[in-house]
């Protein structure tokens, strides 16, 4: 797939088979990342690769008890209002069953790990287009950054104590076949020219 075109038809996928992607099409989709920009050429964005069904069993638990338990409020931005709603309800999965999650932490502290993290989620999120997989950036985990249970499960599966979560991608094969390709239309991200 040309690279404008893999860009132009990436859409977020939230349904997905229960079949495991092979591992070469995984670590491609992770070189994307590693390859993506960084400030300086740090190249500091970690990625921990989760592929572990009872892992990722046990990390949905662990995240669907932390939003269960916190206040539900007006002022909270709606993506987070919506993740608290359905934990509370009992019935969120916040990786949507996904076979794959790839986690991405960075240095605390440092100026472009919001940055370069996105970068990374970008570049994964548009190979995986190419490659007949669908992604999906999840935030949930960065937004749990700060939970005690969270850290140690995450302490367990290789995220430093000096780093911070930035983000999340899963990945897999979508559950209609091929990942869903028409363009949104585009309703804002307005352009100025001079």
């Amino acid at each position: 797939m040309e690279a404008l075109q893999a860009i132009l038809t990436r859409r977020s996928t939230r349904q997905y088979s229960e079949e495991m992607p092979p591992r070469e099409l995984i670590e491609q989709v992770v070189e994307a990342g590693r390859f993506a920009p960084s400030g300086s050429n740090s190249q500091s964005t970690h990625f921990i690769v989760i592929t572990d069904p009872a892992v990722l069993l046990g990390l949905a638990d662990d995240v669907r008890s932390a939003f269960a338990g916190m206040e539900l409020s007006d002022d909270l931005y709606i993506s987070l209002r919506n993740s608290i709603k359905a934990a509370k309800s009992g019935n969120y999965v916040f990786h949507y069953n996904a076979p794959v999650l790839i986690v991405i932490a960075n240095r605390r502290g440092y100026g472009n790990a919001m940055a370069d993290s996105s970068c990374a989620l970008e570049n994964m999120m548009i190979a995986a287009n190419a490659l007949d997989l669908g992604s999906c950036w999840i935030n949930q985990l960065h937004w749990l950054d700060e939970d005690p249970t969270i850290r140690a499960r995450m302490y367990e599966l290789g995220l430093g104590e000096e780093e911070t979560i930035t983000g999340g991608l899963i990945l897999g094969y979508p559950a209609s076949g091929l990942p869903e390709r028409t363009p949104l239309e585009r309703k804002g991200n307005p352009v100025t020219w001079i």
